[in-house]
């Protein structure tokens, strides 16, 4: 009973997890109640993976995680490699990806991935190339870096954790780093050459008036004295010329010049009523005076606001505001903001914003009081932030001290590690309780910084586990295995499992999946008489590398709300870039971890 008792609830599990229907934490703990009702496992049991070494080490590497982001030394590093783009194209693409793989290889890599989203968007505008060409490998290299190292991924802490609860050797902190350096290398070889063919072309509009289906407006603005545009003729403003802005008419000393030709000499305190989109106001904004605001107009919305800015929130795959409306969230008074219009998948809604409820994916634009977008901004910057904002970037201020802190705990968390002077978990706590004590980050920081769901999601999953083991599902299901491949030799069986645990991660969550087949892989192990540690990198190395789909990791979801990419574009590209990792995969991993 106790096996068709386990088989129920992960079916249950997989089915909920696939289609979405409850959030994945909620689906865990469910699994897990379920299972300690029904006594397939103890109380204890049930609850011990809130104790785990993986998921207190994964909570606190969050913080860790919050703490660099906070000295916004990932904000600067975006910014400085964006410069690479206008340059070389090319160049710019192949730094992008190997900066991100080796910060992710020792930081949380959905917070990096939410941090260079909007940096790479307005790199995409400012340098003409679609923002579709650049999001996939932005997200796909953050994946790739945390194959490299034990705390680069929760999945490698995971399954790390479920080998030591089984009395085996936990993985040390350089123990995929071989396998991983080599997998992200082949990986970045095949987006730079043939992925980024298969990229679809720029389907972004233009501007968010094109975007949201919004009119031209009209408004005015002043050349200031010492303005480049003064003294220049229309033709070759750098203002008009940089930003194709149309002039209807120059107002001069009493005078009006209507639609003035390019030769007309433009003069400082001239004002021009020119017809612009959003986009180009707030490029106007920073350049020049803008004379009325009540002649912005956003739909039916006038930008009134004198010190206002117009953003683009798009809304993450695990925000607190999905299947609530903006009413219910209080949008206007939580983020002195007015919404505007409302982009779903297919349509834009104009009418009835605080009534309209809200699901991943949705993108609002809004006016926002310019003096609060730094703390939006901090919202944006943590682990369960509720939105990254697309259309408009602020650059946070360089904390040169906090940052020299920050790095140097980091690096006696990795010395210490990889020495193993302290277990991870130990390093990494003394790590970040080292910070708060230092005053780089508050408890109520950390306390927030750490994702919650993730942790829930964690717990609940490694109940499936215990479940596999007590009932003896994990062996019957390891022999079933073994009948199929073991006559092929251990090299196949790796094959094999890798290729199911790859298939499965792109259906559901990663680290459950990880959960899942973990005791499986033991299990095959013991019945095999081989060492299970090249099953266990198999079920480690391809959890993680989930790239046909949006939904199989977390960085994917997040660029396919931001790029607007459709479902068949992941599995377009991504398709031989699982195969080729699991050709990889299959022929190193008995090669690296002898069996």
């Amino acid at each position: 009973m106790d096996v068709y008792i386990t088989i129920g609830v992960i079916l249950m599990t997989v089915i909920l997890f696939i289609t979405e229907k409850l959030s994945v934490d909620l689906v865990a703990m469910l699994a897990m109640i379920i299972l300690v009702v029904t006594g397939v496992i103890s109380p204890e049991d049930g609850v011990s993976g809130f104790s785990n070494k993986a998921t207190i080490t994964v909570a606190f590497m969050f913080v860790l995680s919050a703490a660099l982001l906070k000295t916004g030394a990932l904000q600067n590093l975006a910014f400085s490699v964006g410069k690479l783009f206008k340059r070389r194209y090319a160049l710019g693409v192949a730094t992008m990806m190997g900066v991100i793989a080796i910060i992710s290889a020792f930081v949380n890599n959905t917070p990096v991935v939410a941090v260079f989203i909007p940096v790479v968007i307005q790199i995409a505008f400012t340098s003409g190339h679609a923002p579709e060409k650049m999001l996939i490998p932005l997200s796909y290299a953050s994946i790739m870096g945390g194959m490299c190292t034990l705390i680069g991924t929760s999945t490698n802490l995971l399954v790390s954790g479920i080998a030591e609860s089984y009395g085996l050797e936990p993985f040390t902190l350089f123990e995929l780093t071989a396998l991983g350096v080599i997998l992200s290398f082949a990986g970045m070889i095949y987006m730079f050459f043939v992925g980024n063919r298969l990229l679809p072309s720029d389907r972004r509009p233009e501007n968010l008036q094109e975007g949201f289906q919004l009119r031209d407006y009209i408004c005015e603005i002043k050349l200031l004295d010492g303005n480049e545009s003064a003294g220049a003729r229309i033709m070759d403003s750098p203002l008009i010329r940089d930003l194709n802005l149309d002039i209807l008419e120059i107002r001069r000393n009493g005078l009006t010049f209507n639609l003035p030709q390019g030769d007309f000499v433009l003069q400082a305190d001239d004002v021009l009523k020119v017809r612009s989109d959003i986009q180009k106001i707030k490029s106007l904004k920073e350049r020049v005076k803008v004379v009325d605001d009540d002649a912005l107009q956003v739909g039916r919305n006038h930008l009134r606001e004198k010190n206002a800015s117009l953003l683009e929130l798009v809304i993450t795959s695990d925000s607190p505001f999905i299947n609530k409306t903006l009413r219910e969230i209080d949008f206007r008074r939580q983020f002195r903001a007015t919404a505007l219009a409302i982009r779903h998948r297919q349509s834009i809604v104009h009418e009835k914003l605080y009534g309209v409820s809200l699901q991943a994916g949705d993108i609002i634009l809004a006016e926002v009081k310019t003096h609060y977008i730094p703390e939006l901004k901090k919202r944006e910057n943590k682990t369960n932030a509720p939105f990254v904002i697309l259309s408009e970037d602020h650059l946070s201020d360089f904390n040169r001290r906090q940052f020299a802190i920050v790095i140097t705990v980091a690096l006696g968390i990795v010395l210490s590690a990889s020495l193993q002077l302290l277990p991870i978990m130990v390093s990494v706590i003394s790590g970040v309780l080292l910070l708060v004590t230092l005053g780089v980050i508050s408890m109520q920081e950390m306390y927030r910084a750490i994702n919650w769901k993730i942790i829930f999601l964690l717990a609940g999953a490694l109940s499936l586990g215990k479940a596999m083991a007590n009932s003896g599902l994990d062996q019957q299901l390891a022999g079933i295995l073994v009948d199929q491949l073991a006559d092929y030799g251990p090299w196949v069986v790796v094959a094999g499992l890798y290729l199911m645990t790859s298939i499965l991660t792109e259906l559901m969550s990663n680290s459950a999946t990880a959960a899942l087949l973990a005791p499986i892989a033991i299990a095959t192990a013991n019945q095999l008489g081989i060492n299970p540690m090249p099953l266990l990198v198999a079920v480690t190395i391809a959890a993680s590398a989930s790239f046909m789909t949006p939904i199989g990791y977390q960085t994917n979801t997040m660029v396919y709300s931001a790029g607007r990419y459709k479902f068949l574009d992941f599995f377009r590209v991504g398709v031989w870039l699982n195969l080729l990792l699991w050709l990889l995969s299959s022929a190193l991993i008995p090669a690296l971890f002898p069996f």
